[in-house]
């Protein structure tokens, strides 16, 4: 995966493959028979990882938007720390569009987007919002806040061993900002 999202599929190099996995080049090809292969089950591997260590977890029973969002942003920033290689990896695959997928791959990728639209969006308590807000418009614009704070967070944390890391400052100062888009929106 490090490779893959390092250089991208066409500039992926097998032998650095088997030279970080400590193996030869025939097991390589043996259990997954190409580099497309390999690259395919990685897509696959990814998905499995993002369905169930994240968007199955999130709580649809909450139907505050921002408590959602934060709840989701708490264990994506879990799952983050946990497989930061599917994350990187799948930052790559989801921007650049250097190999096709098989339809079965395609289809599960735009399978789980839409689920992701939905954990996020579906059974969102609309009235808690300020009546002169397009609510639709506030989504996009919390969402588009969170989705900047996390990635400034990331880049903070680059080349930081996340068992060391002591998250408590980062989520008060999360909070504060919640507590600011709230304060904007609702009621």
């Amino acid at each position: 995966m490090d490779e893959f999202a390092a250089n991208g599929y066409e500039r992926a190099s097998t032998n650095q493959i088997i030279k970080n996995a400590g193996i030869g080049k025939g097991m390589l090809f043996y259990y997954f028979g190409s580099k497309k292969d390999l690259y395919h089950y990685l897509v696959e591997y990814s998905l499995d990882v993002m369905k169930t260590d994240y968007l199955n977890v999130i709580n649809m029973y909450e139907t505050d938007f921002i408590k959602r969002l934060r709840q989701a942003t708490h264990l994506k920033m879990r799952c983050f720390v946990e497989n930061p290689s599917v994350f990187n990896f799948l930052g790559t695959f989801f921007f650049r569009s250097e190999t096709n997928l098989p339809e079965n791959l395609e289809k599960r990728y735009v399978n789980l987007k839409q689920q992701g639209y939905d954990i996020m969006y579906a059974n969102i308590d609309k009235s808690l919002f300020r009546e002169d807000v397009d609510v639709e418009k506030a989504f996009k614009l919390i969402q588009w806040a969170l989705d900047g704070y996390q990635n400034e967070i990331i880049a903070r944390l680059q080349g930081e061993k996340m068992t060391d890391v002591n998250f408590e400052p980062y989520w008060e100062e999360f909070y504060g900002y919640l507590d600011t888009l709230k304060k904007s929106f609702y009621k």
